[in-house]
């Protein structure tokens, strides 16, 4: 393989590629970047066996082939090279990188032993705004799971049911659920592994405009223009999370969300993790109070809210609490509350399409 390439274009794509590769896995020929020519494009790839990725740079191909080079070290140097183009000899699985006055020789593997990604048969394909897209992973990613020992709550529930699609994530503590408007002509309801959305909200550019979407057995891949995205799909039962989410309530208070937000990370400084990040709020006719104590000291924070039913007192986990809340863009947000044991639901205010559900940690009620 002999190629001609912009450093700046190469470093951009190997940056893309590199988030397909996990420092977990065990077999070498993973942590390497599959490089080979593909109808007048440089085709990167990398995968870890549960997201893989491939994208397309242009270059100046002299002599078509393919190589397999380490991920760390190719990326390193091409990063590192200066912006001009940049010469990519491959012979006998060796590799000469020569960019103006610096030139680099290093040892690859043959492509051959590269594993494919899936081929894609049987599929369902649909479009959605790449805008809406990024903002239900972000309003829902962080509601996953890290245990591994409850693997489908370690990914996001997508679910569309006539023209509307459902994203959900939730860990036995909270429930995050984000809807947004789908064209799909069929009902979907798959898991998509947590990390591998992470990973794809960071390569999703705000000026690109459609993400296309196309779901096959077993596998979920990502079509952004000159990127694709591969996820194999996580098995197993999603719980029902409708009926997680109670209608009915016996208080609801309205606030300012950056103000609610705000007083609650001021009061979590205090809190300790062995105790569960505890924070205590009382509910009153028109006003919120916010204490936290430790060891060190305590907080006590006031702020004004619109307040309609029982006066309440209720403690939380904070990061529980603010993970929910700062994620909502709008001014005002919407708390609802069926006593100090049931969780409390937020929404920003007049807008149904996202809810954050989150328990309450229990407490007597002299601890408050």
């Amino acid at each position: 393989m002999r190629i001609e390439i912009n450093q700046r274009s190469l470093a951009n794509h190997i940056n893309i590629v590199q988030k397909g590769i996990s420092s977990r896995t065990t077999l070498q020929i993973l942590d390497g970047i599959l490089l080979e020519t593909v109808n007048g494009k440089l085709k990167l790839t990398a995968t870890d066996l549960e997201i893989g990725i491939e994208t397309y740079v242009d270059c100046n191909i002299i002599e078509e082939g393919s190589i397999v080079v380490n991920s760390r070290i190719f990326g390193d140097i091409i990063k590192k090279l200066p912006d001009s183009n940049i010469n990519i000899l491959v012979k006998d699985n060796n590799i000469n990188i020569n960019c103006e006055n610096s030139e680099f020789n290093i040892l690859g593997n043959g492509a051959n032993e590269y594993p494919e990604l899936p081929t894609i048969v049987n599929q369902n394909s649909f479009s959605m705004p790449v805008d809406l897209f990024k903002s239900a992973i972000r309003q829902t990613v962080f509601a996953t799971t890290q245990d591994e020992t409850r693997p489908i709550l370690t990914g996001v529930l997508l679910e569309v049911d006539r023209g509307m699609g459902s994203f959900v994530a939730l860990d036995g503590y909270r429930l995050a659920l984000k809807n947004i408007p789908i064209d799909s002509k069929e009902d979907v309801k798959i898991v998509i592994p947590g990390r591998v959305l992470g990973e794809l909200n960071k390569i999703l550019e705000d000026d690109e405009k459609e993400l296309i979407i196309t779901i096959a057995p077993g596998h979920v891949i990502f079509n952004i223009g000159e990127t694709l995205v591969f996820s194999r799909l996580l098995e197993g039962q999603f719980l029902n999370y409708k009926d997680i989410i109670r209608k009915d309530h016996k208080t609801k208070i309205v606030v300012d969300r950056k103000a609610f937000q705000d007083s609650l990370e001021r009061a979590s400084l205090l809190t300790k993790e062995e105790k569960a990040n505890l924070i205590k709020l009382n509910l009153m006719d028109d006003q919120i109070i916010i204490k936290s104590n430790s060891e060190i000291g305590n907080v006590h924070e006031q702020i004004s809210s619109e307040h309609e039913g029982d006066i309440i007192n209720i403690a939380f986990n904070s990061k529980y609490i603010i993970d929910g809340i700062k994620v909502i863009d709008a001014e005002e947000i919407e708390l609802y509350f069926m006593g100090s044991l049931n969780p409390c639901i937020i929404k920003p205010v007049s807008d149904d399409n996202y809810t954050y559900l989150v328990l309450p940690v229990r407490l007597a009620q002299e601890d408050y």
